[in-house]
C-alpha cells in the first residue's frame, strides 16, 4: 500500500519545482487534483488486485474525467460524466494553452489553457510513474518520467532551480526507492534477524537497519548535490550564501536572472494597451534610454546573459559603482541626475531601469549591482512602486576619437559567434563596412545601412531572431522590429571584429509636463558597441518615426560626419571642441581632459575594491577550520558541565540535614557521581580505550588499573569513581562522598600518558564521544521516516501480511 503513495508523493515533490514557470498558484490546485485522483485509484487498485496492465488505462481515463469535471464542467453529463462537448472544449483550451506558452515569457499567467496543460502533464507522469514503479516494480526507471517533469524549468528558463526545490524533490524520488526497497525486503520470507510484531505477533523480517542505510545514503548523495557545487567556484560562485548565479527569474533563496527578455519584449510591443511603465525627471531635462537587461551571449538561436554575480560589497547602498568598463581619462563625460518613479501596475521585475553608464544609485532594498553589465538587480525587492534616484556620468566622445579607437574584447564572449550561422551573413557584413576606414566608421555604415541605405522597413509581424530568421531579415526579408534590428547589427559588429552585446530596455519616451513618461510601446532592444577608451556605446539601428519606433533616437556621435565639417565644430558635442579654449587673449590653449570632466561634474569615483584574492582564501580557511573546531569546543563545554556538577555535589548529603535540603543534597550527588562516570567514559572513548558493554564499573576499575599499571593514588581515583557509581545503581543510600574533580583529573592524566600524542591531539580535536553523539542524532532523525512507514491504513491480516 505505501508503494502508491509514495509514487504520488514523489511526483508531486518533483512538480513542484515548476513553480518558477508560473504567475499565480491555479497550476498547483489543479496538479494537486490530478495527483489525489491518481494517487487515489492506484492505491484502491493495489489494494483489490487490480491486473496491472488495466491500471494505466483506468488512470489516464479518470484523469480525463477529473480534467473534464474541471475544466469544461458546463459541457459534462451530471457535471462528471465527459460528453463529446466537454472533450472538444478541451481542445480549445489545449490550443489556447500552447498559443499562450508560445506568446507569453516566463513567468506565464494561469489561464485556464496553460493551467490544464499543466494539470495534464502532471497526471501523465504520475501514471508513468506508477506504471514503473508499482505495476512493473521497476521504481529506478519511474526517475526518468520524473527526470523529464524536473528538466522542464531547466529547459525553459536559464536560472538554476532553487535548491530547497530541489532537495524536495530528491527526497520524494529517494521515499520512492527506500519504499520499494522495503516492500521488497519483506517479501524475503524466513529471515536470520527477526523482530516480534507488537500488532499481530508474527516475526517479520527486520530490514530497518538495511533501509536506514538507504536513508543515509540518499541523504548523504542530497547533502553533496547541493554544498559541493557552494565549494567548487567553476559551478556556482558563492550560491548558499551570496546571490549566485542563474538567469531565471526566481524569487527567493539566493539566485537571481532574467526572463526570456526577448519573448517578453515582443508581448509588449504587440500590446494593445500602452500602459505607463515609469516617469522620470533629469537634470538637464533631455531623455535617456533605460537599460534592464544587457544580453552578451548569442547561441545561433537567442540572445542570452551571462551568469551574474551579486557580492554582498556590490550593494548600491555601500557607495559608488566603480568606474565603467573601457572609459578612459582622456575622453569627456556628462554627469547628469535623474529620479525615476516605477509604476505599480507593471509586472514582476527584479531588475532596475537605468540609463547607462549608472555610476551612483539610490534606492530603497537590498539592490546589487553585477560588476561585469552593470545590471542592477535584487533577490528580494521589486522595482514595482519604487522612487530611486541615479546619477550617470554618459561618455562624450568625438569622432576624432573614436576614429582612433581600437576594439580590443574585454572578454571573449562579446566576439564569440556560433559556427552555424550562415556565411552569407559575413560576407554581407563586410561588403556593407568595406568603405570604412577604422572600426568606428564600419560601425556607423552598419547602422546607416539598417536605418536608411538598407531598405529595411519596420514590422511587428516578423518574429525570432537566431538562425534562419536572422538570414532572412538581413539577406531578404528586410522586415522586423527592434529586436531583429538589434541582434542583426550586433552580430555582424561582431564578425567585423567589434564586440557587441543586445540590451534591452525602454526608449526615452515622450515628455509630459515636467516628467518624461515611458510606456509599454516604448519597450525597446539596441545595440552596444565597446571601443577602448570611451567603453560601450549606445548605436540604434531601428528606423524611427513613421510606422517605426517613435521615441527611438540616434546618439550624436554616431551620425556620420559631413564632409564639410572639421572637429571644432562636431556636431555631437557643441561649437567647440572638449580640447581647446581660449585665453583671455583669445589664443586657443590645449585643456586637460581632467579639468573639463571636473568642469561637468565627473568627478573620479572612489570605490573600495574590497578584501582582496588572499584574504577571502584566508577567511574561508578560517571558517572551515572554526566548523572543524565545533565538535572540540562542544565537548569542551561538556567537560566544564560536569565538572561544576561534581563540585556542588562531591560532599555527598548529610544524614542530619532538614529534610528538603536532605532531598536536594541527595539529587546534587547522584547527579555528580553520573557526570563523573560520564566523563570516564568519555574519557575512555576518546582516547580509544572504550569499555565493553558487558563490563560492570567494578571489572572496568580492576582492568584499568592492571593494565596500564596505575599508581596508588590513581588506582584509588579510578576505584572511587566506579564504586561510587556501582553504589548508586545498586546500593539502597548514596555513599558518603562522591568522586571529586582532583580524582578525575588524576585518572585523566594516567590515562592520556598511556596513548601517543597523534591520539592525544585527536582526542582534544575530534573527540569520538562527541561524534558519536552526533551519528547518534543523525541516526533518530532518519528512524523518523521508520516510525512513519510503520503508520497502516489497513489492519494486518491473519497471516501477518497486509494489503499490497
Amino acid at each position: 500500500m505505501r508503494l502508491p503513495i509514495a509514487a504520488g508523493l514523489a511526483t508531486g515533490s518533483v512538480a513542484l519545482t515548476l513553480y518558477s514557470l508560473f504567475d499565480g498558484g491555479a497550476w498547483f490546485w489543479a496538479g494537486v487534483g490530478t495527483l489525489l485522483v491518481t494517487t487515489t485509484a492506484a492505491t484502491l487498485a493495489s489494494r483489490f488486485a487490480v491486473p496491472r496492465w488495466a491500471v494505466p488505462p483506468v488512470l489516464l481515463l479518470l484523469v480525463g474525467v477529473y480534467l473534464s469535471a474541471t475544466f469544461a464542467k458546463q459541457e459534462t453529463w451530471a457535471w462528471v460524466v465527459p460528453t463529446k462537448a466537454s472533450v472538444l472544449r478541451l481542445g480549445e483550451l489545449f490550443a489556447e494553452g500552447f498559443a499562450d506558452i508560445q506568446r507569453f515569457a516566463a513567468p506565464v499567467p494561469t489561464e485556464p489553457g496553460v493551467t490544464l496543460l499543466t494539470a495534464s502533464g502532471i497526471g501523465l507522469i504520475a501514471v508513468l510513474v506508477d506504471l514503473f514503479a508499482v505495476r512493473l516494480r521497476r521504481a529506478a526507471l519511474a526517475g526518468l518520467p520524473l527526470l523529464g517533469l524536473f528538466t522542464v524549468p531547466a529547459a525553459v528558463l536559464t536560472e538554476p532551480v532553487a535548491w530547497p526545490a530541489f532537495v524536495i524533490a530528491a527526497i520524494g524520488y529517494v521515499g520512492l526507492l527506500v519504499a520499494d526497497s522495503r516492500e521488497r525486503l519483506s517479501h524475503w520470507g524466513r529471515a536470520v534477524l527477526v523482530r516480534r510484531s507488537r500488532t499481530a505477533g508474527a516475526d517479520k523480517a527486520d530490514s530497518g537497519r538495511l533501509a536506514l542505510s538507504g536513508k543515509r545514503i540518499g541523504a548523504t548523495a542530497i547533502t553533496l548535490a547541493i554544498v559541493v557545487p557552494a565549494l567548487i567556484p567553476a559551478l556556482s560562485p558563492d550560491p548558499l550564501f551570496g546571490f549566485g548565479v542563474g538567469n531565471g527569474s526566481g524569487r527567493g533563496g539566493s539566485s537571481i536572472g532574467i526572463p526570456d527578455a526577448i519573448a517578453k519584449l515582443s508581448g509588449q510591443l504587440a500590446q494593445q494597451e500602452n500602459a505607463t511603465v515609469l516617469t522620470y525627471t533629469s537634470a538637464d531635462d533631455q531623455p535617456r534610454y533605460l537599460r534592464i537587461y544587457s544580453l552578451d551571449v548569442f547561441d545561433g538561436l537567442k540572445w542570452t546573459v551571462s551568469p551574474l554575480r551579486g557580492r554582498p560589497e556590490d550593494r548600491v547602498s555601500e557607495g559608488p559603482l566603480p568606474p565603467p568598463p573601457g572609459l578612459g581619462p582622456g575622453v569627456a563625460t556628462n554627469r547628469v541626475e535623474s529620479r525615476i518613479s516605477v509604476s505599480d501596475d507593471i509586472d514582476s521585475l527584479l531588475f532596475l531601469p537605468l540609463p547607462y553608464p549608472a555610476v551612483q544609485v539610490d534606492a530603497d532594498g537590498d539592490w546589487r549591482a553585477d560588476q561585469a553589465s552593470r545590471m542592477v538587480f535584487s533577490t528580494k525587492d521589486e522595482a514595482a512602486g519604487l522612487d530611486y534616484r541615479v546619477v550617470v556620468t554618459e561618455p562624450r566622445p568625438t569622432h576624432a576619437q573614436l576614429e582612433v579607437m581600437g576594439t580590443q574584447s574585454p572578454d571573449a564572449r562579446f566576439v564569440a559567434l556560433p559556427d552555424q550561422l550562415d556565411p552569407k551573413i559575413k560576407a554581407m557584413a563586410e561588403r556593407v563596412t568595406s568603405g570604412g576606414g577604422t572600426q568606428y566608421e564600419k560601425a556607423v555604415l552598419l547602422q546607416e545601412w539598417f536605418t536608411k541605405s538598407g531598405g529595411f522597413t519596420y514590422s511587428l509581424r516578423t518574429k525570432g531572431s537566431g538562425g534562419d530568421a536572422l538570414s532572412r531579415f538581413i539577406l531578404s526579408g528586410r522586415a522586423g522590429y527592434c529586436e531583429q534590428f538589434a541582434s542583426a547589427m550586433a552580430v555582424m559588429a561582431r564578425m567585423i571584429g567589434i564586440p557587441a552585446r543586445v540590451s534591452i530596455g525602454y526608449t526615452g519616451g515622450t515628455k509630459v509636463g515636467d516628467s518624461w513618461s515611458v510606456r509599454t510601446h516604448d519597450a525597446h532592444a539596441w545595440p552596444e558597441l565597446y571601443f577602448e577608451g570611451a567603453g560601450w556605446l549606445r548605436f540604434e539601428p531601428t528606423p524611427a518615426g513613421g510606422a517605426g519606433q517613435g521615441t527611438a533616437r540616434v546618439p550624436d556621435y554616431s551620425l556620420p560626419l559631413a564632409p564639410e565639417a572639421t572637429p571644432s565644430a562636431d556636431p555631437s558635442t557643441g561649437p567647440s571642441s572638449e580640447d581647446d579654449d581660449t585665453t583671455g587673449g583669445g589664443a586657443p590653449v590645449r585643456r586637460n581632459p581632467r579639468d573639463f570632466d571636473r568642469d561637468l561634474g565627473a568627478l573620479p569615483v572612489t570605490v573600495d575594491p574590497g578584501l582582496p584574492v588572499s584574504a577571502k582564501v584566508g577567511m574561508g580557511v578560517a571558517a572551515v577550520l572554526l566548523l572543524a573546531l565545533v565538535p572540540a569546543a562542544a565537548r569542551s563545554l561538556v567537560r566544564r558541565r560536569r565538572r561544576t556538577l561534581i563540585r556542588r555535589g562531591a560532599a555527598g548529603p548529610v544524614p542530619t540535614a532538614p529534610r528538603g535540603q536532605h532531598a536536594a543534597a541527595t539529587a546534587g550527588a547522584s547527579a555528580a557521581i553520573r557526570a563523573a562516570w560520564a566523563e570516564l567514559c568519555d574519557t575512555l572513548t576518546d582516547l580509544g580505550m572504550a569499555r565493553e558493554p558487558s563490563e560492570s564499573p567494578r571489572a572496568l576499575a580492576r582492568r584499568l588499573a592492571e593494565m596500564y599499571e596505575f599508581d596508588a593514588d590513581t588506582g584509588a581515583a579510578v576505584t572511587s569513581i566506579a564504586t561510587a557509581e556501582e553504589r548508586m545503581r545498586y546500593a539502597p543510600s548514596l555513599p558518603a562522598t562522591g568522586p571529586g574533580t582532583d580524582e578525575l583529573r588524576r585518572v585523566r592524566r594516567a590515562l592520556t600518558a598511556t596513548v601517543s600524542r597523534k591520539r592525544r591531539v585527536g582526542a582534544v580535536l575530534a573527540p569520538r564521544s562527541t561524534l558519536l553523539r552526533l551519528r547518534a542524532a543523525g541516526t533518530g532523525v532518519l528512524d523518523v521516516f521508520d516510525r512513519l512507514e510503520g503508520v497502516r491504513l489497513w489492519p494486518l491480516s491473519r497471516s501477518g501480511a497486509g494489503p499490497r
